[in-house]
């Protein structure tokens, strides 16, 4: 009897430890990764890094002390200054690593170092001779720095010989545009990488695959630390017009205004660190905030080594209007359940799914497919959006959390796969942060299947990957839109149920008469769905004339504009415009970011990363300081750790199981565990009845 008794007592006891294990969270997930390497694939970042006593050595992981901000937006066209802070306090000479992120459209375009009392300015080499530049210069004892680019918005920083004692100064400038949408001008500052997972990418080459994800792996803080160093933003606001108002949801924000045409704005609360998500700045303008115009530039007379004239055309789109006939729709939700959504990111985006299903007509029809490292399909056929299908897919969203990888290029081949009804126009919806490093991939694909659907994006969370949340839509001729909480999941639902309702402009056509143009950047779209302008870059030759004239179709009328070339003063001093060119073209020409072009490709993007001075796939930039300043050559590599972006949890880095994972251990065990239970249980039934039947 005593046996008996025992038996279940016990056996609760194994269960509980059992379940405890299984819910430890991998923070030594680096382990695992080292095996999975072999592969090319690296399923998490790293922790922290500990050293040999277990604890965190503040001087020799955290040399980056500050980063300031500085930018000038004028009119449309934004100029940043970033001056990253680097002082070795401690007793080692160090070499450190830094990544950190920019906005998809800038063109990096200048870089200097400052260590004691000498400024060098980087110079622009092809990414292997600078490599190379800096690996000699490190192993000689000199102070230098190198810039790659990871991604078109990822870079990395290394800096050698920081020598005990040392302060440097790296300055980075870049360029980018600002255009708006619905009156609404937006400048986002990303702060912070946020975690890749990194699938292992078709047919790509391991050593150069391996050279591209390194940073993937940098070491990252458990949620809710934060670095030691500071953060500081600021931004001049010159709009030529008054403005109306100026806001930040992502941060508490300063405005000072002497001018109503001019405003200052900077962090209001220095306590609150501001490097864990990404700054949102948003402005409206007084009456017309945009307006068609041309800005014509040269570089005949500022020194250039190659003169050419640039321009800026911005082509404001009619009034929308509201057709009575709209075609049959489908439309596909691909919602990422991966580890780094858990939480905040994606109760976030259950709450816009929630609502982008319950905008829908009943004559439209709609499927879901969630993701983490597997995809699961709500349907194998797009279904109607009837009440009751409605609450089902939403019952069923409601009942997810997150965990694993994030598998993004399987759930949108899975979603072009869906049998299609010929007369509906497909619409594939993918709802991410975009936590993945195999961008040119999922790029490539979907221009590949451009004619299957359109694609939009919805990134969800305070630093999204929002070069991919941008391109995804760009090659898949549809929208972005980024959502950082519950209430602005609401807003972008609303703006994407009014975006796709009706085209603002179809047949779009633009042709110069008597203005002799070339290398025109981007190409023309057909459709123009969004209250925001086109822009287009281009050169032109000889003297400015003629006129500018765009036609196309808008609610069943001829849409017609003339722009006058001859009245537009040339302006000599703008360079902005002509880093806006190359980076608009090389977009163009690499994919949309993809670092594995043929031969011809890849000696274009670098020769146009050379003749303009500017980071590509294939350029880097690279300085020096020529006095050997550690002669013994010793050194400690360190990782700058990056703190996790805001309401982003430990899950995101290996601190939790998938959703959808393959059994592990702790599975198996719990398994095993609970067959044995099975049996007990079974066994003490067994002996009951014979007790009984006595």
């Amino acid at each position: 009897m005593y046996t008996v008794r025992k038996t279940p007592r016990t056996l609760c006891c194994i269960l509980a430890f059992l379940l405890l294990v299984c819910q430890v969270p991998r923070v030594h997930a680096a382990e695992k990764e080292d095996k999975q390497e072999e592969n090319n694939a690296i399923l998490a970042p790293y922790f922290i890094i500990q050293d040999k006593e277990g604890s965190t050595s503040q001087t020799d992981q955290f040399p980056l002390k500050s980063t300031d901000v500085s930018a000038n937006i004028s009119g449309m066209i934004a100029e940043t200054y970033v001056t990253q802070t680097y002082a070795n306090e401690g007793e080692e000479v160090i070499h450190a690593r830094y990544v950190f992120p920019t906005s998809p459209g800038v063109t990096v375009h200048g870089m200097k170092m400052e260590i004691g009392n000498q400024v060098i300015t980087a110079q622009v080499k092809e990414k292997e001779e600078a490599r190379e530049t800096y690996e000699a210069a490190k192993s000689q004892g000199k102070s230098a720095s190198l810039l790659e680019q990871k991604r078109p918005n990822v870079f990395t920083m290394d800096v050698a010989n920081i020598l005990p004692g040392d302060t440097v100064r790296i300055e980075l400038h870049y360029t980018e545009l600002i255009s708006p949408r619905d009156g609404i001008y937006k400048f986002v500052f990303p702060t912070v990488v946020g975690p890749r997972y990194g699938a292992p990418a078709q047919g790509e080459d391991s050593e150069s695959g391996t050279q591209e994800n390194d940073w993937i792996r940098s070491p990252y803080l458990a949620d809710g630390d934060t670095p030691p160093g500071s953060y500081h933003i600021a931004v001049h606001l010159s709009t030529g017009v008054p403005i109306a108002e100026v806001s930040c949801k992502s941060h508490d924000i300063q405005v000072t205004q002497k001018d109503p045409s001019e405003a200052w704005v900077t962090l209001s609360d220095t306590a609150d660190y501001a490097g864990n998500r990404d700054f949102i700045l948003t402005y409206t303008l007084s009456g017309e905030s945009v307006c068609s115009g041309l800005v014509l530039t040269s570089s005949q007379a500022n020194g250039q080594d190659t003169p050419e004239n640039f321009f800026l055309l911005t082509i404001q789109p009619p009034e929308r209007y509201e057709p009575s006939d709209i075609p049959p729709r489908e439309y596909i939700f691909a919602l990422d359940i991966s580890g780094s959504m858990y939480g905040y990111p994606l109760d976030t985006a259950k709450e816009l799914i929630r609502k982008l299903v319950t905008n829908l007509r009943e004559t439209d029809t709609f499927n879901l497919i969630l993701f983490a490292n597997h995809t699961d399909l709500f349907s194998p056929v797009s279904l109607p959006a009837t009440e009751e299908n409605v609450r089902k897919a939403i019952k069923r969203i409601d009942e997810l959390d997150g965990g694993g990888g994030t598998s993004l290029l399987p759930a949108i081949q899975d979603a072009t796969a869906i049998p299609k009804e010929d007369d509906a126009a497909r619409s594939i919806v993918i709802i991410t942060d975009g936590y993945v490093s195999n961008e040119s991939e999922i790029i490539s694909y979907i221009q590949d299947h451009m004619d299957a659907a359109s694609f939009f994006s919805f990134g969800i969370g305070s630093s999204v990957n929002s070069y991919l949340i941008k391109q995804i839509a760009g090659c898949g001729l549809g929208e972005s839109f980024v959502v950082t909480d519950a209430a602005d999941a609401v807003d972008a639902a609303d703006r994407f149920c009014t975006y796709i309702e009706a085209p603002l402009l179809t047949d779009i056509s633009i042709s110069y008469q008597g203005f002799d143009v070339y290398d025109v950047e981007p190409a023309v779209p057909s459709i123009l769905y969004a209250s925001s302008p086109i822009v287009l870059f281009g050169k032109w030759r000889g003297n400015p004339g003629g006129t500018i004239q765009v036609t196309g179709s808008t609610g069943g009328r001829t849409y017609t504009q003339e722009i006058p070339v001859d009245q537009v003063t040339i302006d000599l001093e703008n360079e902005a415009i002509r880093y806006l060119w190359a980076r608009t073209r090389l977009d163009r020409i690499a994919g949309y970011g993809s670092v594995r072009n043929d031969t011809s490709t890849r000696e274009e993007i670098t020769k146009l990363g050379l003749d303009y001075h500017m980071t590509t796939p294939y350029t880097s930039f690279v300085a020096v300081v020529e006095t050997i300043r550690n002669p013994e050559g010793n050194g400690t590599d360190v990782d700058q750790p990056l703190p996790l972006p805001q309401r982003v949890s430990n899950l995101a880095v290996g601190g939790g199981y998938s959703a959808f994972s393959e059994p592990d251990l702790p599975v198996i065990l719990l398994t095993a565990a609970s067959l044995c239970a099975g049996c007990v249980l079974r066994k003490r039934k067994k002996r009951t009845q014979e007790r009984r039947h006595v």
